[in-house]
């Protein structure tokens, strides 16, 4: 029976669960028993915020390389389940332009020193695994997925310091530089691949020049798009958006925003701006998110990139995966005043709770790093170990589909693209956000990182519903058309 002075109608709905019990996106029995003092969560289909673009992961040359190395039906399943509509239907993807970290070796696609006229361009180092990934995703997605390319550095002989790691882009190459991103593109829309945006620089802040990197100041990158990258990649007759940024959330995005989108000659080059989770592990920055847009209401933030960084994985341990145990590059190295921001955590919860607080402060995008890597965080050339999603074991032919899969599939599954945020208000100690999805359709998230199961109540369209979340869990509610 429902409580106080509600009505006795009902919402129509379903349920799915991902807990630390063990429940991997099962279906919620019903519950209507709710504590009387259960929060009320009223949701306004007229308050509404930005649309969704879309969830998923990065094809790396590392994962590639990884799914090739397995038997043609392990790798099947994991593409199916990373892409088709039964699986966790990935949306929006991220590629590397040239080598990443996350490759086997440093590589780019024009390694002939003062070719300026690109004439020795081609994306050949791809053609092994990563191209065939990316087309294999392609042919499993009924709905298709938008594809984001992102360069971590041009080649060597364009730099100051001629070397992979580190440095600028030399003034008299910015034109070269541009011009590759277009026979880039070209090369891969000849493989039937559409890039549908760029950020112009991965981490223009750099990396400590530990793997590929090139620096860019903001007014260096704002120079370099409104001069040559924009107007080179709209005369070649291109539709792909660029973003600018693509680093970590905080004091630095406010700094970089205030610069490049307070541009006006600049203004009409860029689609938005691209955002990591580097700057703390249990804050998702909603202070920097929401300067960030009030500055620029009109353009778009898309967080690029997010992985348990500084850890290996733990093979067929999901308990591992619910526990406070992982540790970020901060936890060691942050410098003693940022410390607070880099504690030990639980990586379920930093996912869910990342996604959730990002689509609550106008990110309309999320997508994961590497979507497999092996049980040793690998491989990379940079040997800078992380976690993925999926786990591979090439040896033993064999797929580990972490806790951090199903987190995902929360989000990408349930909440597609062009769906409209919604406001939620925020109470007690459950996340929550909710969207209306292009079918009518209602979708709410709800995150408990309590132990004990918590019982809430859901006002849409005048009815109410009643729900149960288990202790350690993450619910995603579907509320009928």
């Amino acid at each position: 029976m429902l409580f106080g002075c509600r009505e006795s109608k009902m919402n129509a709905y379903t349920s799915v669960q991902t807990s630390g019990a063990g429940d991997k996106l099962e279906p919620v029995t019903f519950t209507s028993n709710p504590s009387a003092a259960a929060d009320t969560f009223c949701i306004d289909r007229t308050l509404t915020k930005q649309k969704i673009t879309g969830f998923g992961g990065a094809f790396t040359e590392s994962s590639a390389q990884l799914l090739f190395g397995l038997s043609e039906s392990k790798r099947n399943e994991v593409i199916e389940q990373y892409f088709s509509q039964d699986g966790a239907n990935y949306s929006l993807c991220r590629t590397h332009m040239n080598s990443c970290d996350f490759s086997i070796d440093h590589y780019s696609y024009a390694p002939v020193e003062g070719d300026t006229l690109l004439e020795h361009f081609s994306i050949e180092p791809d053609r092994a695994d990563l191209i065939p990934m990316i087309k294999q995703a392609q042919e499993t997605s009924k709905e298709g997925f938008k594809l984001l390319a992102s360069p971590w550095t041009a080649p060597p002989w364009m730099k100051d310091n001629k070397d992979w790691n580190g440095g600028s882009l030399l003034p008299q190459y910015q034109s070269v530089w541009a011009d590759f991103f277009v026979r880039y593109h070209q090369a891969y829309a000849s493989e039937g691949i559409d890039i549908w945006g760029y950020t112009v620089e991965n981490e223009p802040l750099g990396n400590a020049a530990n793997w590929e990197s090139m620096h860019f100041t903001p007014m260096e990158m704002g120079v370099f798009v409104k001069n040559h990258l924009g107007p080179t990649i709209k005369s070649s007759g291109i539709d792909a958006n660029i973003l600018v940024y693509d680093q970590n959330r905080g004091t630095e995005l406010e700094e970089w925003s205030e610069v490049l989108l307070t541009d006006k000659e600049l203004e009409p080059f860029i689609y938005g701006t691209a955002v990591h989770w580097y700057t703390s592990t249990v804050d998702w920055m909603a202070e920097s998110l929401n300067r960030c847009h009030n500055i620029a209401p009109n353009k778009h933030i898309i967080h690029t990139e997010g992985c348990v960084d500084a850890d290996v994985p733990h093979w067929n341990d999901d308990e591992w995966y619910w526990s406070k145990e992982a540790t970020d590059w901060g936890f060691d190295w942050a410098p003693e005043e940022d410390k607070k921001d880099h504690p030990k955590y639980v990586p379920a919860y930093r996912y869910a709770r990342d996604m959730i607080g990002c689509m609550n402060n106008w990110v309309e995008g999320w997508i994961d790093w590497n979507m497999v890597l092996d049980p040793k965080g690998g491989p990379n050339l940079a040997q800078n170990w992380c976690v993925a999603p999926v786990i591979a074991d090439t040896v033993k032919d064999e797929v580990y589909f972490t806790p951090l899969f199903y987190v995902m599939s929360h989000f990408s599954k349930y909440v597609r693209p062009e769906a409209q945020v919604l406001e939620v208000p925020q109470l007690g100690t459950l996340m929550t956000t909710a969207v209306e999805n292009k079918d009518g359709s209602v979708v709410m998230i709800v995150l408990n990182q309590q132990k004990d199961e918590l019982s809430f109540v859901v006002e849409l369209n005048g009815q109410f519903s009643e729900h149960v979340i288990d202790g350690r869990a993450i619910q995603t509610i579907i509320f009928d058309a």
